[in-house]
C-alpha cells in the first residue's frame, strides 16, 4: 500500500484564530489584557465608568475577526468609539504593549502576535487624537 503524496495546495490553511485555540483562548487573552490595562495608572482613567463586560465582549469579537475567526465585530466604528477621549500615541503604544504581553503569556506564537500588531497599527489613526503626551 502506498501513501498518497500531499501537495502543499491540498493542505488547508489554519487561521490564526484556530491556531491559538479559538474563542476560549481569545476570551482569556482579552480578560488578561484588560487586567493589565486597568491596573496601569497611565490608562485606568480611560476606563472609569465603562461597562467592562460589554467592552470585553466587543474586544473579543474584534480580536477574533482580526485573527480570521468566524466572528464579526459589530460594535461602533473605532473612530466614533474613541472620539473625544484624547488618547495619545504614547497611550496607544502602552495598550498595544499590554496586548502583546497578554498574547505572549498565553503562548501565542510570535508570528501571530506580529500579524495582530500590524492590524492594530492600522487602527492607530482612528484611535489616537494627540501625537504625544511627553515633552
Amino acid at each position: 500500500m502506498t501513501t498518497p503524496s500531499v501537495d502543499q495546495s491540498d493542505v488547508l490553511e489554519v487561521s490564526d484564530y484556530t491556531a491559538v485555540g479559538g474563542a476560549p483562548a481569545i476570551t482569556a487573552v482579552v480578560n488578561r489584557f484588560y487586567d493589565l490595562v486597568v491596573a496601569d495608572e497611565r490608562l485606568a482613567g480611560y476606563f472609569e465608568g465603562v461597562e467592562m463586560v460589554r467592552l470585553k465582549r466587543h474586544q473579543v469579537a474584534l480580536v477574533s475577526q482580526v485573527m480570521g475567526g468566524p466572528v464579526e465585530y459589530e460594535g461602533r466604528e473605532l473612530r466614533a468609539a474613541h472620539e473625544g477621549m484624547g488618547i495619545s500615541s504614547d497611550d496607544f503604544a502602552v495598550v498595544v504593549g499590554h496586548l502583546v504581553t497578554a498574547l505572549t503569556e498565553a503562548g501565542v506564537p510570535s508570528e501571530i502576535i506580529g500579524r495582530v500588531g500590524v492590524a492594530l497599527g492600522g487602527t492607530e489613526a482612528d484611535i489616537v487624537e494627540v501625537s504625544s503626551t511627553r515633552g
